[in-house]
């Protein structure tokens, strides 16, 4: 048994790649027991590399690590009626399914939703496609970088041509829409007694987070293009070149504006930056302006300064300062977990805490990803327990 606030619950994560099992560690990061379902060939992650760790009979990639924390590996071949027979007795004690199939998928193997609440009426069924589950698009796969341009994210980011965010930000994004989804379900089910299909998908995340650049198109009717490295509706407010390293520096008011004018022995009423319109307008001068103030000295100097004058500024980290940084430290953000072949590793944690403990996520103890099929033995005897 696991701690947390969701420790009463049970979660089969037949999904693959990382918006679903992303989804699905959400839920075991805040207690859930989750087990994982997956082929005899395991999660296409396993085999996503380099970098891997470990012995090649032994190897482990350090993206399947990223995503499956707080989860058992059962292996089922969902082609066998023996083992669809397994997961059918795992529904029937289940409390929440994720999958993330291609439309149609499911059904085929025997388990469309009309079965799936007849073995379970209580069941809440997650369901993460790349364009929707109907349309006319439904039927395409969805992958992260595609649906970042699809989505007009891309068109949004970078400074000379389209660029794709860092990480996979359309799965990322799918997955906690997902599990967002699947906790109102929950919640309603304690009052109505009976799941429901809770659907989401890359595309869906990708227009979710469009935010105000989303209504200066459907309210304003203007096309926003690249954004750069400055807000596009705020001024100064972005990364700026001093004499050693790029700072940035976020002045989202009028008084955050005199704060960096008087430690900069500025004029902050000069009349091309008097007020954030004329500042935006006038951006390029701005910018220019401020760079050459900054090329005097290191960026040290000038992020003490501006701490001083209490303007929001910041250094732009690699990741291996940040994980080495103590404010991530402190925030429970670097779990050690005890794998099974790999020994201690140390992992990204769950950006959630509650207030009775110093951990992030809702558990006091977090496991490790598993190895595939590591609890076949024990899963199977706890059904026919």
């Amino acid at each position: 048994m696991t701690d947390g606030p969701l420790a009463d619950l049970l979660v089969l994560d037949l999904t693959r790649a990382l918006a679903g099992p992303h989804a699905a560690m959400m839920l075991g990061d805040m207690g859930a027991r989750v087990i994982k379902i997956e082929s005899p060939a395991g999660d296409d992650t396993r085999g996503w590399g380099p970098p891997f760790i470990g012995e090649e009979d032994e190897r482990e990639s350090t993206y399947f690590l990223s995503t499956n924390r707080n989860k058992e590996s059962l292996v089922l071949d969902l082609k066998t009626e023996e083992d669809r027979d397994v997961l059918a007795r795992l529904v029937q004690r289940a409390d929440v399914l994720m999958e993330n199939f291609r439309v149609g998928v499911l059904d085929r193997l025997g388990f469309p939703v009309s079965r799936l609440h007849e073995l379970n009426p209580g069941l809440v069924v997650l369901s993460i496609t790349g364009f929707g589950h109907d349309g006319p698009e439904a039927k395409r796969a969805g992958y992260d970088q595609i649906a970042q341009g699809e989505g007009g994210l891309m068109s949004i980011t970078g400074t000379e041509k389209p660029t794709k965010v860092g990480v996979p930000i359309a799965d990322l994004l799918a997955g906690m829409n997902g599990a967002f989804g699947v906790l109102a379900a929950l919640h309603e089910r304690t009052t109505t007694g009976r799941g429901r299909v809770v659907r989401t998908s890359l595309l869906a995340g990708m227009i979710g987070v469009h935010a105000f650049q989303g209504t200066r198109w459907t309210v304003a009717g203007e096309v926003p293009g690249l954004a750069g490295d400055h807000h596009p509706a705020i001024a100064p407010y972005g990364l700026f070149e001093t004499g050693t390293a790029p700072i940035q520096i976020a002045c989202g008011s009028e008084n955050l504006w005199r704060a960096l004018c008087a430690a900069l022995e500025l004029d902050a009423a000069d009349p091309r930056f008097a007020t954030n319109v004329l500042r935006v307008r006038h951006r390029d001068e701005l910018v220019a302006l401020l760079e050459a103030h900054f090329a005097t000295d290191p960026a040290e100097h000038w992020l003490g300064l501006l701490a001083d004058a209490g303007v929001p500024s910041g250094k732009v980290r690699t990741l291996d300062d940040v994980y080495d940084w103590e404010q991530t430290r402190s925030q429970g953000l670097l779990l050690s977990v005890e794998h099974a072949t790999q020994g201690s590793l140390n992992l990204p944690g769950s950006p959630i805490r509650f207030d009775d403990n110093t951990f992030s996520g809702g558990r006091s103890t977090h496991l490790a990803p598993p190895t595939l099929g590591q609890h076949d033995e024990s899963i199977r005897k706890w059904l026919d327990d």
